[in-house]
């Protein structure tokens, strides 16, 4: 419903904000990394939103980047991980740090952070792959024309990428402009996604 919300800083407190725009104050809860990249109270901002319905709790989440939005849009789509429980993660967890768990099945990565045990982080593991896997778009076995050359850091990274919601084609780009040769996998997603906030 809305894609973000740019206005005054009003308020900003543990695990929310108020912002006015257009005379209305609009509270949006947001995880600890986004708040400490906000300005100052008094400042004009710009958050990315997340419009939350549930029956008893309608609720607006805010992200300081796009790439924090998809990742919690993409908790969402995980079944027993509520709001509250992905916006922790985000606390917790870089986009960048997350896909990378993700597509290398690193599951003592997701057990360090609060609230998430074994089981869940095997859920999250499994879900989210397997959405990977039956969208249309990027495999494992296909070839990037890039500046990077071809290896295996790149195949996993456009893995990374995909977890994370970008499509062939801007994947494709942001790979093609992000380094070198054998440059290391979490560099080359996190250029990438730099490259992509644009």
């Amino acid at each position: 419903m809305f894609a973000y919300i740019s206005g005054k800083l009003v308020v900003k407190s543990e695990g929310f904000v108020v912002i006015d725009a257009g005379g209305i104050g609009y509270k949006i809860f947001m995880s600890e990394s986004s708040l400490s990249k906000l300005e100052e109270v008094g400042s004009t901002v710009k958050v990315h939103t997340h419009y939350y319905v549930r029956e008893d709790n309608i609720s607006l989440y805010g992200f300081y980047s796009a790439d924090e939005l998809r990742m919690f849009e993409l908790l969402l789509s995980v079944s027993g991980i509520g709001a509250k429980s992905a916006i922790a993660m985000l606390s917790a967890i870089s986009p960048s740090e997350f896909a990378l768990a993700i597509i290398s099945n690193d599951i003592s990565k997701l057990t360090k952070i609060p609230g998430i045990g074994a089981k869940t982080a095997q859920r999250i593991v499994l879900e989210l792959k397997d959405k990977l896997k039956t969208e249309e778009g990027i495999s494992k076995g296909e070839k990037i024309e890039s500046v990077i050359g071809q290896n295996k850091n790149i195949e996993e990274a456009v893995a990374a990428l995909k977890v994370l919601g970008y499509g062939k084609r801007e994947i494709d780009e942001a790979i093609s402009k992000v380094g070198a040769d054998n440059v290391e996998l979490e560099s080359i997603i996190k250029k990438a996604l730099i490259y992509l906030s644009r």
